[in-house]
């Protein structure tokens, strides 16, 4: 009997991608897609606390660090995963702001200093500004005070976009789709940090012989366009 419905959990960084190939998804599964999650998150909703649980998912896109610690907690199983994608980071302001000067490290020091609020979110792009970046600028003392933790899955580009911060970062591919925002600007190639997204199968996978047909479809040519189209670098 086939199944009823093809169940996925994704990170914020693919879910652009993820929902543009729904349609090809469908037709290949022959079920309907469920997008159970488009976020890491936080808290008792966030997708680790979620597998743990039990929820029944067919596969599941994140950094791919943290799938393999899914894999060694046997939250996913250990074959058939994949990496799908690379994603940048990159800042942005309220649409109507003045663009940004983040073309050095200089450049980005004075503009954070200057900032009023910036917001960084609970996920990879966050970890590396609020446990990394600023650091390596000497700033941390004046910037972390005034930085906004953005989580419960919320992207950083609806809260700049309402105005309740001033600029903020998160992956590229999830500033893109974020309407009211603008100069989506890439950090400086010095400071940048490009993070490795990959597929894998959920341990509560009812059909893993079907999860590993669709990895095997992001990883091929049929699924380019709508990767790089979402702001990602194919690997």
């Amino acid at each position: 009997m086939p199944p009823i419905e093809f169940r996925v959990m994704t990170s914020g960084a693919f879910t652009a991608a993820h929902l543009a190939l729904i349609p090809q998804l469908e037709h290949l599964t022959g079920t309907k897609v469920v997008t159970a999650s488009t976020s890491i998150g936080t808290g008792e909703m966030s997708i680790p606390n979620r597998l743990k649980r039990g929820e029944v998912v067919d596969i599941i896109i994140v950094a791919e660090h943290v799938l393999r610690q899914f894999i060694a907690d046997g939250l996913a199983l250990a074959e058939g995963h994949a990496v799908v994608a690379r994603s940048s980071i990159a800042f942005a302001v309220r649409a109507g702001a003045p663009k940004p000067d983040i073309g050095s490290a200089d450049a980005l020091r004075r503009t954070l200093l200057q900032a009023k609020s910036i917001g960084y979110s609970a996920s990879e792009s966050g970890k590396y500004f609020s446990g990394e970046l600023v650091q390596r600028l000497g700033i941390a003392g004046e910037v972390l005070p005034k930085s906004r933790l953005i989580g419960g899955g919320e992207r950083v580009g609806a809260v700049i976009a309402r105005g309740e911060v001033e600029i903020g970062l998160q992956q590229v591919s999830e500033l893109l789709p974020v309407p009211g925002i603008a100069h989506i600007t890439p950090l400086p190639p010095e400071l940048q940090k490009v993070s490795t997204f990959a597929a894998g199968i959920a341990a509560s996978c009812p059909n893993p012989s079907l999860a590993r047909t669709v990895i095997e479809f992001l990883t091929s040519p049929r699924a380019v366009d709508a990767i790089r189209n979402s702001g990602l670098q194919t690997p």
